[in-house]
């Protein structure tokens, strides 16, 4: 009996060393990282507020459900119908500008919902182009003629989805692309045509893919906060920020940040609830080039116009609108300090994207290395962020952070005599922190799947030749997975440079990006000085989008270049 206990002792300090790994620790230091901003929010919901949540809830409270609950079904029914309609069309149609609509109908994702939101704006006012256009062509006067407000809950909600369905899109394209030709096959045997099969057969298998994008999709809308805040459209992203910063109250912001987060909490469920144990596989490896339905006559001229639309509405017109406002005035500030904003966007985007690139492989190497139940679940808790609005990131750092400089700043008044400032809430650290938090998720995921490629004999065949878990990781991984890191720190650094709650939450006093410079010009009505650094976001972010949309024609199986 000793002996037994003395190998179940050994088995458990054995066991125990494992887990105690450098790999492993680094797993529970970053999810706890991450986790931070929720605990806090979450710990503040039995804290009192002296009738301040009383008087919201009697107040706005109601205003915020209502116009968040329509404003995510109108944006996801919108989103998903778009979306998917267009992936099917270029992935399996034939038509007029199909290879050009492959890559641009992702270009609205270059483009800020608030960016979008001040074009249409300057433009469908009552002092803008169009409208003076109506009233010199048919002399209408105020009053004579009915048009809809763009500043409204439908136009906010016009406008998010012209910005959010290449979500649905991406991922949509991608399940249609990796479908196998034999499904297909075997609809068409059964006797139904390209719409049935897209309908029955198509639309089912890829389920997952636009669940997936739908579900980016509500996240996104749930984080908005430019284009409603522009618009006067009351959500719960506004209300957290008038909140903390109109009435001064942490402890309200952060019980409104926790019912937003319980929200998205309760969608992620919902979704995973209605997908049950069913699982979608494909039956056979034969993958071929996929077919084409040749479209002629009005369905060819309906499925470009259905292609040209969204492009049209959604990137041409606003780019134009800003471009023709840049060159008529712009920003007057354009020269030194305008290149001072850039720059401050330029590196925040640049810092965070090389951060969340070195912690997604820390975490998916770490998983690969210690592949348990405990490693994946706090891979996944460090990767929740995405799915965390940016203002209640905001609120769960800025409030542990600001006690944090308080307690700093009375110790050393306390026994030294001076005060130093705030350290932590008052620079760019909690800025690139809130960054890493809600963008670590895109970048482990593409490093996950890269690395995921990579079999494992070659890691057992390095570690023979004395490579260490580092050097193996350095020598022999790192340099297969360069392109997927630099498309990770690609697809963070555009997210970077877009990101604009947690960016006017936290940014250090007189620390301005081209997001807030342009959000501060164009809450004064000074749409046409924020047109400036407004298209220069666009401009940054076009380029990865269309390398993005080249890497996934070339993604399919068999797939010619």
């Amino acid at each position: 009996m000793l002996r037994s206990s003395y190998r179940g002792l050994s088995a458990f300090s054995s066991s125990l060393s494992r887990r105690a790994s450098p790999w492993s620790i680094a797993l529970i230091v970053v999810a706890f990282v991450v986790a931070l901003p929720v605990l806090v929010v979450f710990a503040h919901i039995v804290m009192p507020t002296d009738g301040v949540w009383q008087h919201l809830v009697s107040t706005v409270l109601g205003r915020y459900l209502n116009n968040t609950f329509w404003l995510v079904v109108t944006v996801g029914l919108g989103t998903l119908i778009i979306g998917t309609g267009t992936a099917w069309l270029v992935v399996m149609c034939r038509f007029p500008g199909k290879r050009l609509f492959e890559w641009a109908l992702l270009l609205p994702l270059a483009v800020p919902t608030y960016v979008i939101a001040y074009a249409y704006t300057d433009f469908l006012q009552f002092a803008g182009p169009l409208q003076s256009l109506l009233r010199e062509t048919f002399d209408w006067g105020y009053g004579d003629y009915y048009f809809p407000n763009v500043r409204s809950l439908g136009g906010a909600a016009t406008v998010i989805t012209l910005v959010l369905y290449p979500y649905v899109y991406l991922l949509a394209r991608a399940s249609f692309l990796e479908q196998s030709v034999c499904v297909l096959d075997v609809g068409r045997t059964l006797g139904r045509g390209p719409w049935k099969l897209f309908a029955s057969v198509a639309v089912p298998l890829a389920r997952p893919a636009l669940v997936g994008g739908v579900s980016l999709v509500l996240m996104e809308t749930l984080n908005e906060f430019g284009a409603v805040q522009f618009f006067g459209v009351d959500t719960f992203t506004t209300g957290i920020y008038r909140t903390w910063f109109g009435m001064g109250e942490q402890v309200a912001a952060a019980q409104l940040a926790a019912c937003l987060l319980t929200f998205v909490i309760v969608l992620v469920l919902l979704e995973r609830w209605s997908r049950g144990k069913r699982r979608y596989f494909h039956t056979t490896n034969r993958y071929q080039q996929l077919p084409e339905y040749a479209l002629h006559g009005w369905r060819a001229a309906a499925a470009t116009l259905a292609c040209l639309l969204p492009v049209l509405v959604g990137f041409l017109l606003p780019s134009g609108i800003l471009l023709n406002l840049a060159l008529q005035g712009g920003d007057s500030l354009w020269g030194s300090r305008f290149i001072g904003y850039a720059w401050n966007s330029l590196g925040l985007a640049t810092v965070a994207s090389l951060i969340a690139v070195g912690l997604a492989v820390v975490l998916s190497y770490g998983v690969r290395m210690h592949d348990t139940t405990f490693a994946r679940v706090a891979s996944r808790i460090a990767s929740m962020g995405y799915a965390i609005p940016g203002s209640v990131v905001a609120v769960g750092i800025l409030i542990p952070f600001t006690w944090l400089d308080n307690a700093l700043n009375n110790w050393l008044h306390t026994h030294y005599g001076y005060i130093i400032g705030l350290v932590f809430s008052g620079s760019a650290f909690i800025l690139l922190y809130a960054y890493v938090v809600r963008f670590l998720a895109v970048s482990f995921n593409a490093v996950e799947a890269s690395l995921g490629k990579v079999t494992p004999s070659m890691d057992a065949a390095s570690r023979t030749l004395g490579q260490t878990a580092g050097g193996t990781l350095r020598h022999i991984h790192t340099p297969m997975m360069r392109s997927s890191l630099l498309a990770a720190g690609i697809l963070v650094f555009v997210d970077v440079m877009k990101e604009l709650p947690a960016t006017i939450i936290l940014r250090p006093f007189n620390f301005d990006t081209l997001a807030v410079r342009a959000h501060n010009l164009a809450s004064d009505e000074r749409l046409a000085e924020a047109s400036t650094s407004s298209l220069a976001i666009v401009v940054v972010g076009i380029l990865p989008v269309i390398l993005l949309s080249m890497a996934m024609r070339r993604s399919r199986p068999g797939a010619k270049s």
